[in-house]
């Protein structure tokens, strides 16, 4: 956009430029010009440079597309007063509003929904090659990252995940949306199997208690966080280094992701249930993703807010405005 923007300047430079030696050739010939014919001509000029600046100002100042990625047993229909709002506050802006895996179709597998969303999300972005801002809320964030990390050629400035297990999920506020008849110290036994990491949730359910069993049988979230070294792990780190911009959005009051701190990548202590924040964390001390290559050249910003359920992170207006907007390139 911006190349653009320069692009379209320097032209109509030229073009005024061109009309004022067309001027000076015909003072060459008419003997005489009056003040009025002079007059007019510098205004024609003027007119014109000044379209170009204009041109050229609101052309750099416009705003990145944006993609939003919905949460498990919902649609896009829950995103649009994000989207909405976006269009609210930043006129202009292009938002692909992502309504694939709605509903019950959300319960498949991890892995295929990054590649099936990744592909568009590739599309979208050959489109604009100075990159687009991605969302994502609830399962959709880790859908998100998943392919941040996995595909290369998408371009992606700002990723914001809003209230995400990016650490796993472990607790019966979030089991129970989906199966309300599991038990939670219990469940292990269904999603750490065959049958069971045919499901979204079983690709991410990281019980402290059985550990050997996460790494055992969970396809998904133990290689995107480089838990398991995978022939993919460099180009895991390498993709969401190339973001400008990493924001992990969660709070105390959420009731759903479990623990809460799994939206900011701290998680339970294995054996036990003490919480370890993020920067304690062997995925942030030994660097597996990246996260610390991004801390510590400030562009990782992780958010805590407080009073806030899960189910209103995109349905409530102030977190739209004062921790999503500004977020916005």
């Amino acid at each position: 956009m911006f190349i653009f923007g320069i692009h379209t300047l320097v032209q109509l430079q030229k073009y005024c430029v061109y009309c004022l030696l067309k001027f000076v050739e015909y003072i060459s010939v008419v003997s005489s010009v009056s003040l009025f014919s002079f007059v007019l001509f510098m205004k024609m000029y003027l007119k014109t440079f000044l379209f170009a600046i204009i041109l050229f100002t609101s052309t750099c100042l416009s705003y990145k597309p944006v993609v939003l990625i919905h949460g498990i047993m919902t649609g896009s229909n829950s995103m649009e007063m994000i989207l909405h709002r976006i269009k609210e506050k930043h006129p202009g802006t292009i938002i692909y509003n992502v309504d694939r895996f709605e509903s019950w179709s959300s319960l498949e597998t991890m892995w295929h929904q990054v590649m099936e969303i990744g592909q568009d999300l590739a599309n979208i972005t050959a489109k604009y090659p100075d990159g687009i801002n991605l969302i994502g809320y609830s399962q959709g964030g880790l859908v998100a990252r998943g392919i941040v990390q996995t595909f290369s050629n998408v371009t992606i400035d700002t990723f914001i995940s809003l209230s995400s297990p990016q650490a796993g999920q472990y607790g019966a506020g979030f089991l129970h949306l989906v199966f309300p008849g599991l038990v939670t110290d219990e469940v292990y036994e269904l999603f750490y199997s065959r049958v069971g990491q045919h499901t979204s949730v079983g690709n991410y359910w990281n019980d402290p208690f059985h550990q050997q069993l996460y790494e055992t049988y969970s396809v998904f979230l133990p290689y995107l966080n480089n838990h398991i070294p995978s022939a993919e792990s460099q180009n895991f780190k390498d993709n969401i280094l190339r973001l400008k911009k990493l924001v992990l959005i969660g709070g105390p009051d959420d009731q759903v992701i479990t623990p809460w701190q799994s939206s900011q990548f701290g998680y339970y202590n294995y054996g036990n249930k003490t919480v370890i924040e993020m920067k304690d964390q062997a995925i942030y001390k030994e660097d597996r993703i990246g996260l610390r290559a991004l801390d510590e050249s400030g562009r990782l910003h992780v958010i805590t807010v407080l009073g806030v359920n899960h189910f209103n992170w995109h349905t409530n207006v102030t977190i739209v405005d004062n921790y999503l907007l500004p977020h916005l390139s």
